[in-house]
C-alpha cells in the first residue's frame, strides 16, 4: 500500500505548487535542467537543501549522502561512488558555478563516528562511509571527556572542511576553480535555531546569515 501520507502531499503538490508552477516545469521538461547551484547535503530529514533555501523546480542540483561527504578522487577504486558520479554530472555535464557542501547540527552520522557506535547491520554499512571523516577528527586532536557535544560540533564543522579540501582533488573541480568558472562553499544549518553559517574563505570562519543580510553575531572559528 503506497504510503497515504505520500497521496495527500502529491494532491496537494498538483493543485498547488504544480499548477501555479506548471509553466517552468513544461519549460524544464522540454529544455532540461540548467542549475547553476549543487549542494551537497546529508540524509538527514530535517535538512533538506530545497526548504532551506525556497528553491524552485531547477534551482539546485541536490546529492544527499550520509553526512553530506565528499569522498576523494579515487578513479582506481573498483566500487561504486554516487557521490563522485553526481559531481562529475554536476561539473561535467551541467556545468555548476557554484557547490556548496552543507553541514548541519545533530548530525547522527558524526555521532556514530565519534562514540564508535556499535554497526546497525553485519555491513556496517554506515561505519565504513563515516570512517571518511577520520583526518578531521584528527586535526581536532584526542576527545576529552569534558568536551561533551562541543566536540561534535566541532566535528561537524571540520568534516565540511574535509569534504571542500576533497572537492580539490577532483582535477574537473580544481581546474575550473582556478578558472574562475566554479565556487565551493561551507555552510552549516542550525536544526533547532534555523541558522544559516556560511564559511568565510579568507578566514575559515563560519559567519551566520540574518535576514538583515551577514554578521549580527560573533563569527565562529572552524579548526
Amino acid at each position: 500500500m503506497f504510503p497515504e501520507r505520500l497521496t495527500e502531499g502529491y494532491r496537494a503538490f498538483l493543485s498547488g505548487r504544480f499548477a501555479a508552477e506548471r509553466n517552468r516545469y513544461e519549460m524544464l521538461a522540454e529544455a532540461g535542467q540548467k542549475p547553476e547551484i549543487m549542494v551537497i547535503g546529508c540524509v538527514d530529514s530535517r535538512v533538506s537543501p530545497e526548504v532551506i533555501f525556497d528553491a524552485a523546480p531547477g534551482e539546485l542540483l541536490v546529492v544527499r549522502n550520509v553526512a553530506n561527504l565528499v569522498p576523494p578522487y579515487e578513479p582506481d577504486r573498483e566500487t561504486q561512488h554516487g557521490t563522485s558520479a553526481a559531481l562529475e554530472f554536476g561539473v561535467q555535464a551541467l556545468r555548476v558555478k557554484h557547490i556548496v557542501v552543507l553541514g548541519h547540527a545533530h548530525c547522527g552520522g558524526i555521532r556514530a563516528f565519534a562514540d564508535e557506535q556499535e554497526p546497525l547491520s553485519p555491513g556496517d554499512f554506515i561505519g565504513r562511509w563515516m570512517s571518511q571523516i577520520a583526518p578531521a577528527a584528527e586535526s581536532l586532536g584526542p576527545r576529552k571527556p569534558e568536551d561533551g557535544d562541543d566536540y561534535l560540533r566541532r566535528l561537524e564543522f571540520a568534516s565540511v572542511e574535509l569534504s571542500l579540501q576533497n572537492l580539490m582533488t577532483f582535477p574537473c573541480v580544481s581546474i575550473l576553480v582556478g578558472r574562475g568558472k566554479l565556487q565551493l562553499h561551507g555552510a552549516y544549518f542550525g536544526v533547532a535555531s534555523g541558522r544559516l553559517l556560511v564559511r568565510d574563505p579568507d578566514t575559515g570562519e563560519f559567519e551566520p546569515v540574518t535576514a538583515e543580510g551577514r554578521g549580527g553575531l560573533a563569527a565562529i572559528r572552524c579548526p
